[in-house]
């Protein structure tokens, strides 16, 4: 036979002509069926150009080889990324730390209750691992190879097994599993109702109009003061843009002051930051520096010593930017009018953009979840109740609801959330502004979105018992007091995090070895996915990543949950504060590098300034870098769950349950990745 590649081909095989043409893409094969003068075109799609008939066996033996030969090229491409993975995997764990290492436990805290979560993980894990093996053995019925009476007594153990499991595991097992289902039923309820929210914002057109400042802004004149603060420590990444960006605000000079306040406790980025704000000086901009020299109380210590300052009091409005955050020159004009004719308003928040959001997969993730908070969560609760928790940067506060509030407390680690709920109590409405956007970072490494999560989970829970006697007895109404209570702090801070990591992580693994307890199919897979189409809504073009966002939202159950008993209970780790890591325009490395080059440029970025003693910055940057010595890490407790969920998809295909095997198989693949540390930036 001619070869397949070229134009039409035609041959007569025992009296069957073939016709073959390659060069078009709509077309991989062409048979004749049937009569010797009779021909057909196949098409890939499976349509016939004639009529069909009886297939030849020597025409069914070609069609199946060019298929198998497709095959083929697909298991080889399969085989090649399985190999790259296998790679990657052993690669990370000769060379990766592990978190269970006493270097990377936190200053002060305990590891024999930091290990609680993982040992109770574990002994899942072999219990499981033990139960899959009697139940292969039973279903293959490997122990009536022994002599004697041994399968007698193998049966009479299964026997008891079963009895055991249905008369005593099984009942409190599906009461849990039922509980945590209505659970989750109430949560997707409540994401339906603000996505209807946020449907009829959007078809009504609804969103808070500002009075025009219609004044002279040479003069002043109707421009209130304002006190624009960036707190920051040991962030030399992105200090230099920040800065520009609240100095380069449009708005009267003489109006506004920049406080940057710097809690470094490295020599060397305090002295940039320094030079940085002498820089801006001598260019006109109205910029002071300070540096605490007792740092307590992390960034609401910092906020605290900064409002303590005597011309405070000169300033309306204060303004506050985290160091990674770069607004628009015109934001205090978006933002500031609000408040003119709204006593009662006492923020404006801003929404947060992100410059690296298509950076690799877990910011996009990331993307995914902060969409929805932004633009459904917090503008649905802005328009209808007048409260959201503050995000801690890219928001204007009145100065004197946050004196009136009791100022900033070191209490929590979420301190805006803190001073939110008690300017809340005091009376004070929230304005939230979906249309004006501030640019910032998002963690690029799963380390730093791990600690990042882990103080944003565990300090609503610090803060919940702080407050809930102030919630009480506040003269607020009932309705705020049961939206405080019952929605913002109990279904989105506590329960959220713990039916996902019990329901998907703990009872759904069980349920396979104890099937008298069922976990529905519409539970496993279809409501999930509904609540996730929910969430990726207000980013449709993520839409590709959806299945692979349900994967690491159960995955990151472990982290969140884990954070919630802390604060619960007052863990040591629940006071734990570690500064995100932040990227920047520039590296760590070419820092130095930077700031020899000294451009000139119109915007005023780097325009008359220099760093001094610049050869002992270049030799301390090289010593910082030669001690620095970055690992990708294995956590332990994402490990032990992958084997876990792995060990019951196995034990799924026992009993034949599809979704069920499907769901956990890809469940622990996930955490298996993530525990190898192979999802977000990679170090070495």
């Amino acid at each position: 036979m001619a070869p397949l590649f070229g134009w039409w081909q035609r041959e007569t095989h025992r009296g069957t002509p073939v016709i073959v043409k390659m060069e078009n893409p709509n077309w991989s094969i062409a048979e004749i069926e049937g009569e010797e003068d009779e021909e057909e075109l196949v098409t890939r799609d499976g349509s016939f150009s004639s009529r069909s008939r009886k297939k030849n066996a020597k025409q069914i033996t070609w069609v199946l080889l060019l298929k198998a030969h497709r095959a083929a090229g697909c298991l080889t491409g399969l085989a090649s990324a399985m190999v790259s993975l296998g790679s990657a995997v052993k690669l990370r764990v000769r060379s990766g730390r592990s978190d269970a290492d006493p270097a990377l436990v936190p200053r002060g805290e305990n590891q024999v209750v930091r290990s609680r979560i993982y040992g109770c993980i574990k002994a899942f894990l072999v219990l499981s691992m033990l139960l899959l093996f009697f139940e292969v053995a039973y279903y293959f019925n490997l122990w009536r190879l022994g002599m004697g009476g041994v399968h007698v007594l193998m049966d009479q153990v299964h026997e008891g097994w079963q009895r055991l499991r249905a008369e005593y595991i099984a009942p409190p097992l599906q009461f849990l599993s039922d509980a945590c289902t209505v659970m989750f039923l109430i949560q997707t309820m409540d994401r339906v109702l603000l996505c209807l929210g946020c449907l009829w914002i959007k078809l009504k057109g609804i969103k808070p109009v500002a009075k025009a400042l219609e004044k002279d802004p040479e003069s002043g004149s109707d421009y209130p003061m304002v006190l624009v603060q960036i707190p920051m420590c040991n962030e030399r990444e992105v200090y230099q843009q920040s800065i520009a960006a609240c100095c380069n605000l449009d708005w009267p000079k003489s109006n506004f002051l920049v406080q940057v306040l710097d809690d470094s406790d490295d020599p060397t980025t305090q002295t940039l930051i320094r030079e940085e704000v002498e820089k801006w000086q001598k260019n006109g901009a109205r910029i002071v520096y300070r540096h605490r020299v007792i740092r307590e109380g992390y960034k609401a210590g910092n906020l605290k010593s900064a409002m303590s300052c005597s011309y405070v009091k000169d300033y309306e409005f204060v303004a506050i930017f985290d160091a990674d955050f770069q607004p628009m020159p015109d934001f205090l004009k978006r933002t500031v009018p609000h408040f003119k004719g709204n006593d009662e308003v006492g923020l404006v928040q801003a929404r947060w953009s992100f410059v690296n959001k298509d950076e690799n997969l877990l910011t996009r993730l990331q993307n995914i979840n902060l969409c929805f908070h932004f633009e459904v969560e917090q503008q649905v609760n802005g328009i209808f109740i007048n409260f959201f928790g503050f995000n801690g940067t890219a928001g204007v506060w009145r100065r004197k609801a946050l004196e009136e509030s009791g100022g900033w407390m070191e209490r929590t680690t979420v301190e805006d959330m803190d001073i939110a709920v008690r300017a809340h109590l005091h009376g004070w409405k929230f304005v939230f502004l979906n249309d004006v956007e501030c640019q910032c970072e998002l963690p690029e490494s799963y380390e730093a979105y791990r600690k990042q999560q882990h103080r944003w989970h565990s300090g609503p829970m610090q803060l919940f018992r702080l407050c809930l006697p102030d919630i009480i007895k506040s003269k607020i109404g009932v309705g705020k007091k049961a939206n405080l209570i019952f929605l913002f702090f109990l279904l989105r801070k506590l329960i959220l995090p713990f039916y996902s990591f019990t329901l998907f992580c703990i009872i759904l693994p069980m349920t396979m070895f104890v099937p008298e307890a069922e976990l529905p199919a519409w539970v496993v897979c279809y409501v999930p996915a509904f609540t996730s189409l929910l969430n990726i809504l207000p980013a449709p073009g993520s839409f590709p990543f959806i299945i692979p966002y349900l994967l690491f939202e159960n995955t990151m159950s472990v982290t969140k949950f884990n954070a919630m008993i802390s604060g619960l209970f007052q863990l040591p780790s629940a006071h734990e504060w570690v500064v995100t890591k932040k990227s920047g325009r520039s590296s760590e490395g070419d820092l130095v590098s930077f700031a020899l080059s000294k451009k000139d440029d119109s915007t005023g970025l780097r325009v008359g300034g220099s760093v001094p003693n610049l050869n002992e910055l270049v030799k301390e940057e090289k010593n910082t870098n030669k001690k620095k010595k970055k690992h990708n890490r294995i956590y332990s407790k994402e490990l032990a769950l992958a084997f876990l969920l792995l060990t019951a998809a196995a034990r799924s295909l026992l009993s034949k349950q599809g979704i069920h095997f499907y769901f956990l198989l890809f469940q622990g693949i996930s955490f298996l990745l993530v525990g190898l540390d192979l999802i977000g930036e990679q170090v070495s």
